[in-house]
């Protein structure tokens, strides 16, 4: 396999597994406000494993997301030394702590403290959208 192809192959594998993380990141946080508005012990107990259950699958997108970026740094070093990429960077970083962010925001509610509020819960719900696109534009229009 020529080294493009094989360049190519890592950067279609990262951009799916970044699908499956992202997914998660959208989905999520709308169960957290459908898990908030629960009243009944079903509900409660579904929305748990249903928020769990989605968490290990969008954790394992994320991971795999970060495998295969850290292997396109690797054959691309100098990525690093770009401010777009770096940005892109430091934006991934914000995302990774909103993950483990949601992780807490499960727990809380799966322990029945959650006290944040439907509305705060809906703009919480947008974050990903906003880091997507902002990502997406750098990655593709590489401003200078």
């Amino acid at each position: 396999m020529q080294i493009v192809t094989y360049y190519l192959v890592l950067k279609a594998l990262h951009i799916a597994f970044m699908v499956t993380w992202f997914a998660g990141l959208f989905y999520l946080p709308r169960l957290f406000i459908y898990h908030a508005a629960a009243t009944d012990q079903i509900s409660l107990d579904r929305f748990v494993l249903m928020e769990r259950r989605l968490f290990i699958i969008m954790s394992i997108g994320a991971v795999l997301t970060a495998i295969f970026g850290v292997l396109l740094l690797i054959a691309n070093p100098a990525l690093l030394n770009i401010s777009w990429f770096q940005i892109k960077l430091a934006l991934l970083l914000i995302l990774i702590t909103y993950h483990f962010r949601c992780l807490r925001r499960m727990k809380r509610l799966a322990d029945g403290v959650e006290i944040a509020s439907s509305r705060w819960l809906r703009l919480f719900n947008e974050i990903p959208t906003l880091f997507l696109l902002v990502i997406v534009f750098l990655a593709i229009l590489k401003p200078n």
